[in-house]
C-alpha cells in the first residue's frame, strides 16, 4: 500500500480544548460518550457539541495570574543586590589595552 500525504487534513485527537479553558465547564458522565461542555465566555452560555481544536477566546486555566507570577519574580532593585566580584571597575576605562590616558599615568608612576 502506498502513503497518503494530506495537507491541511483533519487534526488527529478528540481531546477538547475546552477542557484546560477558564471558560469551559465540563459535565462528564458514566460512558465515554456522556460529556456536557459549556462555553461560559458567550452570553448567553453555549453548550458545544463537539471537541474543539481551535478557540479565539481560549484562556489557560493553568496559566499564574500576575499575583502568583509577583510573588515568584526576583526582585533586581538597587537596594538588594550585591556587586559581583570582577565586574566592579572605577569607570576610567574599559579596558586596559584601550589606550586610556589614565592607565599609562599610572604605569608611569610605579
Amino acid at each position: 500500500m502506498a502513503k497518503l500525504k494530506l495537507k491541511n487534513g483533519t487534526p488527529v485527537g478528540n481531546e477538547h480544548l475546552c477542557r484546560s479553558c477558564v471558560h469551559g465547564q465540563f459535565t462528564i458522565g458514566y460512558r465515554e460518550t456522556d460529556v456536557l461542555v459549556v462555553c461560559t465566555n458567550s452570553s448567553p452560555a453555549r453548550q458545544i457539541p463537539f471537541p474543539v481544536y481551535e478557540c479565539t477566546e481560549y484562556w489557560d486555566r493553568y496559566r499564574p495570574s500576575w499575583d502568583q507570577m509577583a510573588k515568584l519574580a526576583l526582585d533586581f532593585s538597587d537596594g538588594h543586590r550585591r556587586p559581583v566580584q570582577g565586574f566592579r571597575g572605577n569607570g576610567a576605562c574599559v579596558a586596559a589595552d584601550s589606550g586610556c590616558e589614565e592607565n599609562e599615568e599610572a604605569a608611569r608612576l610605579r
